[in-house]
């Protein structure tokens, strides 16, 4: 099944065979990286951090001058109030987190050996929530945990994708994302690696399409200059778009799908809070 959706890959070496299914995170992202730099030598490896905008020098101006004066500074300054809001008790979210919540973020997601799953970024802040008396935030509400890890990010602009998968259950819940990375799905029979391995930088009617490597870097994105997108919300549109019946956000399922996706990015530096189209 996903060596068929691998056809002509040969040199990409991924598809979930007996010699790949257990590759570790290091191997399966120097597979990816030497596919892409192969198939694009004049791409540099750092811009694959502007996603489909590296392919577009146009579109890249055109970005440049919206990030010089973003059109969402507002919601990340939304994002610091909730940040920086004591809670009832006092404490704050910095007081939850490793180094005051700075340079962090690209360790996320990693593996709870003591919960025995995936934590994202979002789980944290939302057990810092609980920890602390106040109730969850939904994964999903992007006025509230959407632009709380918009903010949260940019502490970590700069800091370099830490993914780490070591132990069997923590390889376990990455196998499992990368099946999901590779498994067909719904009325259209498409994979996550239909668009962003097999047509990474390829254009797809008039949408020039994004490679795999370096997609985690910028979540959550503002499409459209103020339309807030965390990453699992990018998932659950992918899943409709091939017609397919979408985990829940925050499931296991999608955890692991993030957990997986983001090691690909590994040794590539944060972007956070960036416009996209």
């Amino acid at each position: 099944m996903i060596t068929k959706l691998l056809t002509g890959m040969v040199g990409l070496g991924i598809a979930l065979g007996a010699a790949t299914a257990y590759a570790s995170p290091e191997k399966d992202r120097q597979e990816m990286v030497k596919y892409y730099t192969e198939k694009y030598p004049n791409i540099k490896l750092e811009d694959y951090v502007y996603g489909a905008l590296a392919f577009e020098p146009d579109a890249k101006a055109q970005y440049d001058a919206i990030m010089e004066f973003p059109p969402f500074d507002s919601m990340v300054e939304a994002g610091r109030k909730l940040w920086e809001t004591p809670f009832k008790n006092g404490k704050t979210y910095a007081s939850c987190m490793p180094n005051g919540g700075k340079m962090i973020a690209g360790n996320y997601p990693m593996f709870n050996e003591a919960k025995g799953k995936v934590v994202t970024l979002i789980d944290a802040l939302n057990d810092c929530r609980v920890a602390n008396g106040e109730e969850a935030y939904k994964v999903g509400d992007t006025k509230t945990m959407g632009y709380l890890t918009a903010y949260m990010r940019t502490l970590s602009d700069g800091m370099l994708m830490n993914i780490k998968a070591e132990g069997p259950k923590a390889m376990a819940a990455y196998n499992d994302g990368k099946k999901s990375f590779y498994q067909r799905k719904g009325q259209l029979n498409f994979a996550c690696a239909s668009c962003h391995v097999q047509n990474g930088g390829v254009k797809l009617r008039s949408e020039l399409i994004s490679p795999a490597v370096g997609h985690a870097v910028h979540w959550p994105v503002f499409r459209g200059g103020d339309n807030l997108v965390l990453l699992q919300q990018r998932y659950v549109g992918c899943y409709r778009s091939v017609r397919a019946i979408s985990p829940d956000q925050g499931s296991t399922m999608m955890n692991n799908l993030e957990y997986f996706h983001s090691a690909l990015s590994n040794g590539l530096p944060m972007k956070a809070s960036v416009f996209r189209k």
